[in-house]
């Protein structure tokens, strides 16, 4: 765990001690090869459950997935990042990477925690880092608010966890995941146990987000810099549904009964926000939106407790991580050529950019599922498992796959088809930064295919 959680911290003073002409080769190299050396935990999967373990950093086979994209995601982020900032000064640059280094930190922490007071307190740490890089480096001028709307949703999600946590601390005796899971249940349905219950879940289900308590990551997304939306999306989600596939052990027998408003929330988010998509003019927006939608499906396979549906959550979970973060980057590339996200300013880009369109192309097809990609086997199986669960959920499921293809589709027809417009014509041509960032986000996805085991937990 320390070969991978120090070279994170040594990124800091390495962004601030290295000649400005190498920072962002050294810092990508650097971020590179922990990313690779982070492989190394996925070769003890085994079925043993807990492995690399010492008193406070664990990995098991629910955590190693969601820590090696993690690692996966700072060379992509600073790969992304590189033009966005190019015309910063010095020290903000290095402010930025530094940024970047310390969200992985934390993110490492949470992942590895065995203690849920550690995990709560680097779920939280994770608000500071990505605050400052939409306050700071957001696009456009609503930033303040979106930061705002992102701090406050948290937070008020947050605190009923720490106190849920600490009455938790107080009746078992401990608070270590690896021994949590054998402590008696709660059996009484009281009124203060069933706020308890609630209390422990909210601050996941806000972070997820759940329909509903979702407005918050629309705002996040459109105004954060590149980086802060790919670690959005691709990262801090994940830590919602992560904490909920942790705490659930603890939350028998009550959550039989209590869990159906939830589901049928994130269920009924899953159409609702599919057909914003269906609506959108903005280009991060639609891609922020589908996030939800995705997630609202995550959620619904957490809360139904059936092995499939967990299964199928964690693979939703990698594969939606290394989806969305590519159609960001996407995003991203148009929004540097055209200076505006509007969909309808920037059509017809595939006779300028065929490279660019044929990534469209992929990315869009792994955002509606496309076989044989993990999205597919992760929808299969938690769409299944909720047919299973009750067979009224197949309309909305079914309806859900079918507005996916359709926004998928639209964003994709709308970006790349149709007449060029007369004002895209001097554009700069794609960078073969742009294509390596690309590849590395869609190479995992289709060589998962090969050995999905690695991300099935």
């Amino acid at each position: 765990m320390l070969k991978i959680l120090l070279p994170t911290i040594m990124l800091i003073p390495l962004s601030w001690l290295t000649p400005m002409k190498w920072l962002w080769t050294s810092t990508l190299a650097h971020s590179l090869f922990i990313a690779l050396i982070s492989m190394t935990w996925l070769k003890n999967l085994s079925e043993t459950g807990w492995s690399t373990v010492n008193m406070f950093l664990a990995t098991d086979c629910l955590s190693t997935p969601l820590l090696v994209l993690s690692c996966w995601l700072l060379p992509l982020m600073i790969l992304a990042s590189q033009n966005h900032t190019a015309q910063e000064p010095e020290n903000r640059q290095r402010m930025y990477i530094s940024l970047l280094a310390s969200l992985q930190m934390f993110l490492i922490l949470a992942f590895g925690a065995t203690e849920m007071i550690m995990f709560y307190v680097m779920f939280e740490s994770t608000l500071i880092p990505t605050l400052v890089l939409i306050t700071r480096w957001g696009n456009q001028t609503e930033r303040l608010k979106a930061g705002t709307y992102f701090l406050f949703y948290t937070l008020a999600g947050s605190l009923p966890l720490l106190i849920a946590l600490l009455l938790l601390q107080n009746s078992a005796g401990t608070l270590c995941l690896l021994t949590l899971q054998y402590s008696p249940p709660t059996y009484e349905l009281s009124y203060a146990n069933k706020l308890w219950w609630l209390a422990c879940l909210l601050a996941f289900l806000v972070k997820m987000p759940l329909y509903g308590v979702h407005l918050w990551l629309p705002k996040a997304h459109v105004e954060a810099p590149i980086a802060g939306s790919m670690v959005l999306a691709a990262v801090l989600l994940k830590l919602g549904g992560y904490g909920m596939m942790r705490i659930m052990i603890m939350l028998e027998p009550m959550t039989k009964e209590l869990s159906y408003p939830f589901i049928v929330f994130a269920l009924w988010g899953v159409i609702m926000t599919g057909s914003i998509c269906l609506r959108q003019t903005d280009l991060k927006s639609l891609i922020a939106y589908s996030s939800v939608s995705h997630m609202g499906l995550v959620a619904a396979g957490i809360l139904i407790q059936t092995p499939w549906g967990t299964t199928g959550a964690l693979i939703l979970m990698i594969a939606h991580g290394l989806t969305s973060s590519a159609l960001f980057c996407l995003a991203n590339t148009n929004y540097e050529r055209t200076h505006s996200r509007t969909m309808v300013l920037a059509r017809g880009l595939q006779a300028i950019l065929p490279l660019m369109a044929t990534w469209w192309f992929i990315a869009s097809l792994a955002n509606l599922a496309l076989p044989p990609l993990p999205n597919l086997m992760a929808e299969i199986m938690i769409i299944s498992s909720l047919f299973n669960w009750s067979y009224f959920t197949i309309l909305i499921t079914g309806a859900g796959t079918l507005i996916t293809a359709g926004y998928s589709l639209y964003m994709f027809l709308m970006t790349q088809r149709g007449p060029t417009p007369q004002h895209l014509s001097a554009i700069f041509p794609s960078y073969s930064r742009e294509h390596l960032l690309m590849t590395l986000h869609i190479l995992p996805l289709i060589l998962l295919v090969l050995k999905p085991e690695l991300i099935w937990g």
